[in-house]
Parts: structure tokens; C-alpha cells; sequence
């Protein structure tokens, strides 16, 4: 049980120390990683289709982390965890629009990254036999992350699907915040912690027109309508 055997981690991060000590530990870790110092070459092998997930420094030459996420997300879905300095809110929700999956703040603790890396790669990867759910015009197959809206697919990112995937099962109901953070990020939520907001911001404008359906409950958390 627990993490994926060997999966395949791209880290881009142009400091080398900081690189080393966190690919030496995720190798210890069950990880195969490969380090990169730039944003260009990360770009690159995020599109390559060889890796289960991408860390990605905000800070990098040649391209900025943040540029590097717009490239990778015109064409790709691929799970990606932003480094962002400790304070720095405004690359933190950035990056979150742009559609990262989750963030860390630099300096990190190697064993934080690797968690949050087994726990997205473990929702994305997991084996479920439920059936799929369907509700408001939405259908879902989760083992196969897939998602239509009224017969059309939904192109979203991993962290996107599992805040869909929490408000539909819970449709017509008000989920907290604290809920949401905890099923769809595999994290707790804290008391300044605006990823659930960014995710569901960027919910609705994929959604268009049905993005009406997700209603914010003051001071409680997000519910989608049910029909």
C-alpha cells in the first residue's frame, strides 16, 4: 500500500542545492526524478507525456515558473505543484489561476513536498469502482477522470476535477471550505488560505454560462445547484 512504485517527478528549481536535497529525498522517497534549472527545458519535458506530475519553481531563468505553467497548459493536464517564496500570496493565486494543482512555500521541508506529491498522484492514479456520477447536467467517471458537462468534455486540471468531483457528490448541499481543502487537496484548510476560492473561480469561467450553478454560501463554503 501507499505511494505509486517509481513515479516519474520533473523538478524545476534553479537553485542546485536546494534541487539536490529535494530530488535525493524524493528518490528515497519511491520517486524517479529528473532535475532541470530552467524554465524552458522544464516546459519541455512537461509536454514530453513522460512524467505523473511537475514541481515547478516560480523564480527560474530563461522562463519565468509562472510562464512555464501558461505554455504546459494550453495542451496539457499534467498535475503541477508550484515553489513559491514564503509570502508570496500574489505568485501563490497566480499560479493557481494559471492552473496549478497545488503550491508549497520555499524554503520547504522535503518531506511536505513529497506528501503533497503522493497525494495528488494518488487521486489522480486511484482505482475506484463506483459508478459514475451524474447530477445538474453533469457526468462524471472517476476512475477515468472524465467529466462532460451536457454531453460536452471539461478540460480540467487535477485539482479542478476534484473540487468538481466534491461539489457533486454533495450537490445540493453546502460544503465548508475546510471539506473541499481536505477531499479535493488532500490537505487541511487554514485560516488564509485562498486556493479553494482560486479553484473554484476558475471552475465557473471553464464552465461559462453554468458556472451560476455553484453558489458561494457567506462565511460557510461553496454548493452546487441541484436539479
Amino acid at each position: 500500500m501507499g505511494r505509486p512504485a517509481e513515479a516519474k517527478v520533473l523538478l524545476a528549481d534553479d537553485d542546485v542545492a536546494l534541487s539536490t536535497t529535494l530530488s535525493d529525498y524524493l528518490s528515497r522517497d519511491g520517486f524517479s526524478v529528473t532535475t532541470v534549472h530552467d524554465g524552458a527545458s522544464a516546459t519541455k519535458l512537461a509536454l514530453s507525456g513522460e512524467y505523473q506530475l511537475a514541481v515547478l519553481d516560480v523564480m527560474m531563468p530563461e522562463l519565468h515558473g509562472i510562464e512555464a505553467l501558461q505554455r504546459i497548459r494550453e495542451t496539457s493536464s499534467l498535475p503541477i505543484i508550484i515553489l513559491t517564496s514564503r509570502g508570496g500570496d500574489a505568485d501563490r493565486i497566480l499560479g493557481l489561476e494559471v492552473g496549478a494543482d497545488d503550491y508549497v512555500a520555499k524554503p520547504c521541508m522535503p518531506r511536505e513536498l513529497a506528501a503533497r506529491i503522493r497525494a495528488i498522484i494518488r487521486r489522480v492514479q486511484r482505482p475506484e469502482h463506483r459508478p459514475a456520477v451524474s447530477v445538474s447536467g453533469f457526468a462524471m467517471w472517476t476512475e477515468r477522470r472524465q467529466v462532460e458537462l451536457h454531453g460536452q468534455p471539461l478540460a480540467l486540471t487535477s485539482s479542478q476535477f476534484n473540487v468538481l468531483e466534491v461539489l457533486l457528490r454533495n450537490a445540493g448541499r453546502t460544503v465548508s471550505k475546510q471539506d473541499i481543502c481536505e477531499q479535493a487537496l488532500g490537505r487541511p484548510y487554514t485560516r488564509f488560505d485562498r486556493s479553494i476560492d482560486v479553484h473554484v473561480s476558475r471552475l465557473r469561467a471553464k464552465l461559462g454560462a453554468h458556472g451560476r450553478l455553484i453558489h458561494t454560501v457567506s462565511k460557510r463554503g461553496y454548493q452546487l445547484e441541484k436539479d
